[in-house]
């Protein structure tokens, strides 16, 4: 029995009362008793013995199903990827599940409520309803789709629908029914959309992808931004729905998949089903049972939705596969990318793994014939690359971090009617808060970091630990008012181009900005309509998005990346850089890309002037083998934090003493503090282990863990361990 908990076992119990082993099966749901607590655990296998003396197995309470809610190529998966990265099972397989599977609740499809006109609705004109627009406009929709609207398709629609919806159900021109998930097709869907064609290199990509659709192949779509590789995307996924399969789509951030969605029920008849952290769980589990009933061909979803059940699934596609958003960074520490390669190759199906920037580890395993190459060299239709240039800061007077290069760009590409894009990879006011007398900081009371100044709600926050206070008034050491705000954020740039650009619309797009359900889509719907706007943003705006009147990106601060401790931030940097430039000129008109730099000799930067990411790549891949840093390696990160420093480091060096033991080649640095020693109150440290087999590295943690688990020391702070670590924070 896996249970949810941090201990690396499993759990004998006897059967409920009333159950024979009949009953049972792997996979299924039972209530047991936990200590003084009672659990939902997951049946993992039925035995004849137990290695627990039979007086002392405990009953489980009751059989929670009638069928099992995780099949048998799931279970493995799970038991696969615990083993890979040292996880509790209990972890992994319940964390897994939807919350109110792992509640004990039943695992049903709940009734869809579906809105639609009464004979009374159809007969009343939407003009008449001047002084009521919204009601109007829900009536305009109901009258375009007869079948009815359910919550998801209004939700698209109307950020606040509810209130004029309940006006029209008491005036008796609207009736609630109901249907079941995959009762009907999606109903604000009249017809797909025809395909597009495709240009030669796109059609190669899609012949060589449905080929492959009866076996296991990995294909890297390395094709450049604007190229096109949704729309292969959506032509292999009709091969495979025509074939009755189903496909699983991942995508790194919840951003990303309202537009995914949007275009693949532009395109696609079948039921597409959707899981991100953005629903309620009556939402996830109705998605979730959906897929796993077979009732959704399609399941487009974030990292998690990997781990859901789908009985004829016929391909995985991973979109935008070097994105960071892949690996889990807390508690269960996967990569969503390496474990869908598992899942399809347990499977015995294709993946597709799409990006402009491939990711250094996807283009070794190509260089080792484990994946196949698909380029797209070209931008789709008639757009072309935007041109990069790099704008030298030095000595220069800034704006808010804002050039007078720069400045003069953005006017005059206003002035022609097109949509400007800044990029600023920090959200909040301004970094720092200090006093210009005596020097003073604002920093956090519980990490190692200044406190970011929020100027629309007067708080001082900080981004690690998510502590806030109100803005000093005055210094709190010398009592002066003067102080100063250091630095530029995207909230500071904003205010600086709303004054300079008095005209015309900004729109600041970061997690501040869309905290509110729908305002990124809001914000999305005004770019789409192409009038002319300044548009101010994180790595939100970098990745996916399609906005076809962007003729200027600006980046504010190239350098970021250039100089870090971390060995991958360059190639993040490079990334970035480029993922950011693709938004521009991916339509009829021509794109420009302004890359402020104090830099602008560097030769990383002069790769990406050229569009030169396979240049970039094969640079940095040089530097790694020289270094032997992954992927010419194999790395694993032991972490360790408490109240107290001395605590963690000593857990450390007990734990490196008792690896040399075990595996005296292994290579072992630190123990050191971590990058930020403190966090949230707690001090962290962290030994790292490198190793250059794969296979010896995982035998070697195997009998490390457990051991670890025993040590005194253990008991005196958090610890984990992260296999393939992407973030040495």
């Amino acid at each position: 029995m896996a249970i949810p908990g941090p201990l690396r076992r499993i759990f004998d119990y006897l059967p409920p009362p009333g159950c024979t082993l009949a009953q049972l099966q792997p996979g299924m749901r039972l209530r047991v008793p936990f200590g003084q607590r009672q659990l939902v655990g997951v049946l993992l296998a039925i035995a004849d013995c137990s290695e627990v003396p039979e007086k002392k197995l405990r009953r489980a309470q009751a059989l929670l199903d009638s069928q099992p809610v995780l099949p048998e190529e799931m279970l493995n998966l799970m038991q696969w990827a615990s083993r890979y990265y040292q996880h509790s099972i209990g972890e992994v397989i319940l964390g897994s599940l939807p919350g109110l599977l792992r509640q004990g609740r039943e695992a049903e499809v709940r009734a869809e409520p579906l809105w639609q006109l009464t004979p009374a609705g159809e007969a009343v004109d939407p003009a008449t309803l001047r002084r009521a627009p919204k009601q109007a406009a829900l009536l305009q929709m109901l009258k375009d789709h007869p079948a009815g609207l359910d919550a998801q398709a209004l939700n698209q629609q109307h950020a606040n629908w509810r209130p004029s919806m309940a006006r029209l159900l008491e005036k008796g021109w609207v009736t609630i029914g109901e249907r079941d998930f995959g009762a009907l097709p999606l109903a604000n869907i009249p017809s797909p959309d025809a395909a597009p064609v495709l240009n030669l290199h796109q059609q190669a990509a899609v012949e060589t992808i449905g080929a492959s659709l009866d076996r296991y192949q990995c294909h890297l779509l390395n094709g450049i931004t604007g190229s096109g590789k949704t729309e292969v995307y959506l032509q292999v996924i009709q091969k495979v729905l025509a074939a009755g399969r189903q496909v699983l789509v991942l995508a790194p951030e919840i951003g990303l998949t309202p537009q995914l969605i949007q275009r693949f029920r532009a395109r696609l008849g079948g039921h597409i089903a959707v899981l991100h952290s953005g629903l309620s769980d009556r939402e996830r589990l109705d998605n979730w049972l959906a897929c796993a009933g077979g009732d959704a061909d399609v399941l487009i979803g974030t990292r998690s939705a990997l781990f859901t059940p789908l009985p004829a699934l016929g391909l995985i596609i991973l979109d935008e596969e070097h994105d960071l958003s892949f690996k889990q960074q807390d508690s269960f520490r996967y990569n969503a990318r390496d474990l869908a390669i598992v899942r399809a190759q347990k499977a015995g199906i294709p993946i597709v793994l799409g990006s402009a920037t491939p990711s250094l580890e996807s283009l070794h395993n190509v260089a080792q014939q484990r994946s196949q190459m698909l380029l797209l060299p070209e931008r789709a239709g008639e757009a072309q690359r935007p041109q990069l240039r790099l704008l030298d800061i030095r000595h220069q007077k800034l704006e808010q971090g804002l050039s007078a290069q720069l400045l003069n760009s953005v006017q005059q590409h206003l002035d022609d009617d097109g949509q400007v894009l800044l990029f600023l990879n920090r959200r909040g006011y301004a970094p720092v808060l200090m006093c210009h007398d005596c020097g003073w900081h604002a920093r956090c009371l519980r990490c190692d970091a200044h406190l970011t100044v929020h100027q629309g709600q007067q708080q001082l926050r900080c981004h690690h630990c998510g502590s806030q206070r109100p803005v000093n008034p005055r210094c709190p050491d010398c009592n002066s008012d003067s102080l100063h705000f250091m630095g530029a954020g995207t909230e500071r740039v904003e205010d600086v181009l709303a004054q300079r650009f008095a005209d015309y619309r900004v729109l600041r797009i970061d997690r501040d900005s869309t905290r509110r359900k729908g305002s990124l889509d809001n914000m999305l719907a005004e770019i789409q309509r192409g009038e002319p706007v300044i548009l101010v943003g994180t790595q939100m705006l970098a990745k996916g998005h399609h906005f076809p009147n962007v003729t200027l990106v600006g980046m504010l601060d190239a350098d970021y990346g250039l100089f870090s401790s971390d060995f991958r931030a360059s190639e993040r940097m490079g990334q970035l850089l480029l993922q950011v430039a693709g938004r521009a000129g991916r339509a009829e008109r021509a794109g420009e890309v302004l890359i402020q730099t104090h830099q602008p000799d560097n030769p990383l930067l002069h790769f990406l002037l050229r569009h030169d990411y396979e240049g970039f790549s094969r640079a940095l891949l040089k530097e790694r083998a020289e270094a032997q840093l992954p992927p010419y390696s194999h790395l694993a990160l032991l972490r360790a934090e408490s109240p107290q420093t001395e605590a963690a480091l000593q857990f450390l060096q007990q734990a490196k003493q008792q690896a040399a033991i075990i595996q005296p080649q292994l290579l072992a640095f630190g123990p050191l503090p971590a990058p930020m020693e403190r966090r949230a109150g707690r001090f962290r440290a962290q030994l790292l282990f490198q190793h250059h087999h794969r296979g010896e590295l995982q035998q070697w943690l195997a009998r490390l863990m457990p051991q670890l688990e025993t040590m005194k020391s253990a008991r005196r702070v958090r610890w984990s361990i992260d296999v393939d670590p992407m973030e040495m924070y």
